[in-house]
């Protein structure tokens, strides 16, 4: 059984920082790209980020590029992300999401599984 479970959300001033953690099991972890995708309050979906199999490639949403880092430890089968000068704009639920595909490089993805999701707040 697939699950993905995150952790490491919560309260945080805006210009603080923050480091999500994806636990994940019941799959070949090492094979497949891994992304975050978060929903803020009353709104859609928005992928944030994604890594590759191997974690030596990372792609990011414009909202969040040279702010977050995603990062990934195949040996423990888990996916982080720092936030770093979070806004308040960033406050969401994130999620944790395995795609479908294992290919790199495909402009969009077909996810899944998801996590439970994690709350994080910006504000002061």
């Amino acid at each position: 059984e697939v699950q993905l479970v995150e952790s490491g959300g919560g309260l945080v001033q805006p210009g603080g920082s923050l480091r999500l953690s994806c636990a994940a099991s019941g799959f070949t972890f090492s094979s497949y790209p891994m992304s975050w995708v978060r929903q803020a309050p009353g709104k859609g979906l928005e992928w944030v980020s994604i890594i590759n199999s191997g974690g030596g490639t990372t792609k990011y949403a414009d909202s969040v590029k040279a702010r977050f880092t995603l990062s990934r430890d195949n040996a423990k089968n888990t996916l982080y992300l720092q936030m770093n000068s979070l806004k308040p704009k960033d406050t969401a639920v994130y999620y944790c999401t395995k795609p479908r595909e294992t290919d790199w490089g495909k402009s969009s993805y077909d996810y899944d599984y998801w996590g439970q999701g994690t709350q994080v707040t910006v504000s002061s």
